[in-house]
């Protein structure tokens, strides 16, 4: 028996301040976990250039699987995401940068 941690299968990601919350899957772009969960984001190219997804990130944190997804290095520090190419490393709160 190992005394390892067992990583849960998802995450919670909670968006905004109504209390809607969804299923963050680590294996998959945190975009695609809110639009499974019914959170209408905006969003167009889905690689990380348009910024359009761009949110704030209040809590948790991510990972990128691209080198360059879009964001400076002062936005990063600064909580900023993109959505679409993040994927989630922990329960996360996020909001649109349009709220």
């Amino acid at each position: 028996m190992s005394d390892s941690p067992i990583a849960p299968p998802f995450f919670i990601a909670k968006v905004g301040d109504d209390g809607t919350q969804v299923d963050a899957w680590p294996d998959q772009p945190l975009l695609v976990s809110l639009e499974q969960g019914g959170v209408d984001w905006p969003s167009s190219c889905r690689n990380g250039t348009c910024r359009t997804c761009i949110g704030f990130l209040r809590k948790g944190s991510v990972r990128y699987d691209i080198e360059w997804p879009g964001l400076a290095p002062e936005e990063k520090v600064e909580g900023w995401v993109l959505p679409c190419c993040a994927y989630p490393l922990e329960d996360l709160e996020l909001e649109t940068s349009a709220i």
